[in-house]
């Protein structure tokens, strides 16, 4: 038995197959999903998310959002997604330094402004921890 994983951004589906399990990241710590899962709707935290797929475990790193799951299916609606193999180094390093920047220099920024930079210094910095790792 299978699960369906589905991840959606705003600009694009992200990821779209059947999965074995799938580990996601929510405000509570990590939630483990197999088949036949109870249903639940969940908040998702800016982490990495990891499946596995005919016995090799995948990686791919989501923004905050939501994830619902229901039975076999596995729905994440996130601000952000990119599977690993995807993440570009140099251009995620050139992106964090851009936040980085406009946050030192953030008198001029109200709160939604300054919280939407931490969250894109937090996910570039997972994409970053993610693809270290892995070389």
């Amino acid at each position: 038995m299978a699960l369906t994983l589905e991840i959606v951004t705003p600009e694009a589906r992200v990821y779209s197959d059947t999965v074995d399990t799938v580990v996601v990241p929510t405000l509570t710590g990590e939630i483990g999903i197999l088949p036949g899962h109870i249903p639940l709707l969940t908040q998702v935290v800016s982490g990495e998310l990891r499946l596995m797929k005919d016995g090799k475990e995948q990686f791919l790193v989501v923004g905050k959002g939501f994830a619902q799951i229901e039975s076999d299916k596995v729905s994440i609606l996130a601000e952000h997604a990119i599977t690993e193999e995807k993440i570009d180094e140099k251009a995620v390093e050139q992106a964090m330094q851009r936040a980085q920047t406009e946050l030192t220099a953030s008198a001029h920024l109200d709160p939604t402004e300054q919280e939407i930079l931490h969250e894109l210094v937090r996910f570039a910095g997972i994409q970053l921890e993610l693809k270290r790792r892995k070389h």
